[in-house]
């Protein structure tokens, strides 16, 4: 997250998560701070994982997101059936992808681990900017999820 002060992004959020063990409820917090924390971001969303093989959108700000996503689709889809996070700095070279917003120029999605380890949903942030994100990004994406997710 680029904005002026990422780590105070990142303190909020868990400031704000503090004691609280709905996955739903720390969904649609973090959703909210990190959409209006950086201008870089055009959509913040959760995609949960809800069968094998299958997202459905959870919380998130922004303009309409696509209902299901299967594992097998798109850069979320990667996300979640790898369990790596997917750096896209341009969607339209990324095969398969998906194009819930036609305006979405690169993407990055963090896989959400629960305590046993396992995938429960994806993080996916959309820029109408090519390039949006760095490993920086990446870096404090994931240890954010860890934070609020991996107690569950």
């Amino acid at each position: 997250m680029s904005d002026a002060h990422p780590t105070a992004t990142r303190d909020r959020i868990l400031a704000l998560a503090e004691g609280e063990t709905d996955a739903v409820a720390l969904m649609a917090t973090t959703a909210c701070e990190l959409f209006h924390s950086d201008d870089r971001f055009d959509w913040v969303g959760f995609y949960r994982v809800i069968a094998p093989g299958m997202l459905a959108i959870g919380p998130y700000q922004g303009g309409h997101g696509c209902l299901r996503i299967p594992f097998d689709r798109g850069v979320c889809g990667a996300a979640a059936r790898t369990g790596l996070t997917q750096l896209v700095p341009d969607v339209a070279a990324f095969p398969g992808h998906i194009a819930c917003a036609a305006s979405t120029r690169s993407e990055i999605v963090v896989p959400v681990f629960d305590a046993a380890g396992a995938v429960i949903a994806v993080l996916d942030i959309d820029s109408d900017r090519p390039d949006a994100f760095t490993p920086a990004d990446t870096a404090l994406l994931e240890g954010l999820m860890a934070d609020l997710f991996g107690h569950l």
